[in-house]
């Protein structure tokens, strides 16, 4: 039942944003960018903004109430709140008051065995930080501590934005570098085989310039990792976040979120090698431990 409810949200909020775009482009008089004469830069350009910012904007505005229904998250009641859940909502409201946020985030716990958190939320009034069982179960609260003083930075630095506007910046190159060569590519062909070539490019070099931006992404995801942990260091100390990083590193290390459903702000990281690490939008935790340790 938990995965239809899954495929059931992803489409809804699929359908939403093409939908949304479709209403923007109409609104903005966005023509077809192929005409008798070629291209038209100018309506090709605007297109692929409208639609490259478009669904990265929509999915973070919808990304506390995805998170609530696609991962289960469950906001902390403070008046039915167990002792570790007023723990857990205390301490958050003090970190937040620490990190100058507007607004405390909301805090929820989800159901998984996998030790893991995240932060996320349209702006740094409207945030929610969330963790699972599985974390609450295998740390300490001076650990916990840590972890959370990391996703408050997340917020504070307001990654979530700056994730999706470095997002919505690699979609729009993607597609519009893909139609343009996809467009050169049909020229070398019949009238008659034109609209299949142009079409199958348009696929093929989405999929490869989609790649390389993935890669630009990840890398600048493991960069503001580095400064989450430095800010959750300053927040509580660097002996907690270091000793909340090794206490993850003596775990299963898990799966990263989906990025373009609830930012994966989560603190840990997949073991990759290789190529494969190009694609880790988190460092590895020992990495990560070894700078906090050379920074002290």
């Amino acid at each position: 039942m938990a995965f239809i409810k899954r495929i059931f949200l992803f489409l809804l909020v699929n359908m939403l944003i093409m939908v949304s775009i479709s209403t923007v482009l109409t609104l903005l008089g966005v023509r077809p960018y192929l005409t008798a004469q070629g291209i038209d830069y100018q309506s090709l350009l605007l297109f692929c903004l409208v639609w490259g910012f478009g669904g990265a904007l929509i999915s973070l505005g919808l990304s506390r109430v995805t998170a609530k229904w696609m991962m289960g998250v469950k906001v902390i009641d403070p008046v039915a709140a167990s002792p570790d859940e007023r723990w857990l909502q205390a301490t958050v409201e003090r970190l937040a008051t620490q990190a100058n946020l507007p607004r405390t985030p909301e805090v929820g716990v989800y159901d998984s065995e996998s030790p893991n958190a995240f932060a996320t939320g349209p702006t740094k009034a409207r945030a929610l930080v969330a963790v699972s069982t599985g974390l609450l179960r295998s740390m300490q609260k001076q650990q916990l501590e840590g972890v959370l003083a990391h996703e408050v930075a997340h917020i504070a630095n307001g990654d979530m934005v700056t994730m999706t506007l470095v997002q919505g910046v690699i979609n729009a190159f993607v597609m519009f570098f893909a139609r343009i060569i996809a467009f050169a590519a049909g020229q070398l062909v019949d009238s008659e085989k034109r609209g299949l070539v142009q079409y199958v490019c348009v696929i093929l070099f989405e999929i490869l310039f989609s790649l390389l931006g993935m890669m630009a992404v990840a890398a600048f995801s493991r960069y503001r990792e580095y400064r989450a942990d430095g800010g959750g260091a300053d927040l509580v100390g660097r002996g907690k976040m270091i000793a909340a990083l090794q206490a993850l590193q003596r775990t299963v290390e898990v799966p990263e979120l989906a990025p373009q459903t609830i930012a994966a702000f989560q603190i840990s990281a997949g073991r990759r090698s290789g190529l494969l690490a190009l694609f880790s939008t988190h460092p590895p935790l020992a990495e990560r431990i070894r700078k906090l340790q050379q920074q002290a």
